[in-house]
């Protein structure tokens, strides 16, 4: 086992280090400096502009399909409440599904249904970007970031928002009414919960090369509210490898798995040699004895 897992884990680690990757927080930078000292104003006032605008440099040569992702951490997705605030049959036929009590307290609004209704859609992300490089803008493509089985089976292509974020309280991004569900893909992206408290989730991808010592220009909207639960919020350009994106833990395992499985046996190998000697001298005394008898 150890010989095996050794050299996996040597391959694994070489490939997530071969993934190119920037990551960038940016929802302190964003904020101006006379709301330092209260984000959560900021966030919500209105008239206040939320474009922000900077740079980063790139390291790295990146090929592409450059992979754009959104981190949030701090976010508890798994929560039980708001994981049970949604109504998958809704989703899939709309105003013809009426029973929508799981999605509490967001069903209905003035007496008419949500949809899609639930605390999940109502906080859908939405900081948008933009990327520059020299005069030009990069073109990001936002289509098949969903599973494919989520936009075919999950998300009805004949259900329409209805009388979504119309409340007093706006949670994250609206919906446009003219568009069908299933092609909704940043929503269908947000809907498929996260396990953990630190997560990411594909914002688009930008289809051309990206070459070392580039220098991106960034112009984001800054519209989405982590301030008022001390979440923060990253920006992620990333390529992949054939194993995906960069992670390390899986190689790490493999290789301490192999090295114990190698040093145990290595012990009871040398705890084995070290214990044939007596067995020797005993089993010749036993002989002897007998021979005498």
């Amino acid at each position: 086992m150890g010989i095996i897992f050794i050299p996996v884990g040597l391959l694994v680690l070489h490939a997530s280090h071969s993934v190119a990757e920037i990551v960038y927080r940016y929802d302190t930078e964003c904020v101006p400096a006379s709301y330092k000292n209260n984000m959560v104003a900021y966030i919500k006032d209105s008239s206040v502009p939320k474009l922000c605008s900077f740079s980063i440099k790139v390291n790295k040569t990146m090929k592409a399909p450059i992979y754009i992702y959104y981190q949030l951490d701090n976010y508890y997705q798994n929560h039980r409440r708001y994981v049970k605030s949604r109504s998958d049959k809704q989703l899939v036929h709309g105003l013809a599904y009426n029973d929508t009590s799981s999605c509490k307290p967001l069903q209905s609004h003035n007496g008419l249904p949500i949809v899609p209704c639930g605390l999940i859609a109502w906080s859908l992300f939405n900081d948008t970007y933009k990327f520059v490089l020299g005069k030009s803008e990069l073109k990001v493509n936002r289509k098949n970031i969903a599973w494919e089985s989520d936009r075919e089976h999950k998300f009805g292509k004949h259900v329409y928002p209805f009388n979504f974020q119309n409340g007093s309280l706006i949670g994250g991004g609206n919906l446009d009414p003219n568009i069908p569900l299933s092609d909704h893909e940043d929503l269908i992206v947000w809907m498929r919960t996260a396990a953990l408290p630190s997560f990411r989730k594909l914002y688009g991808r930008i289809e051309e090369d990206l070459h070392a010592d580039d220098v991106l220009a960034i112009k984001l909207m800054n519209n989405y509210n982590t301030y008022s639960f001390g979440g923060t919020k990253k920006l992620v350009i990333s390529t992949s490898s054939w194993l995906g994106g960069r992670n390390d833990f899986l190689g790490c395992a493999y290789i301490f798995v192999g090295s114990s499985s190698l040093l145990v046996s290595i012990f009871f190998t040398l705890l084995h040699m070290k214990s044939r000697p007596f067995r020797e001298i005993n089993f010749s005394s036993r002989n002897k004895s007998s021979s005498t008898d």
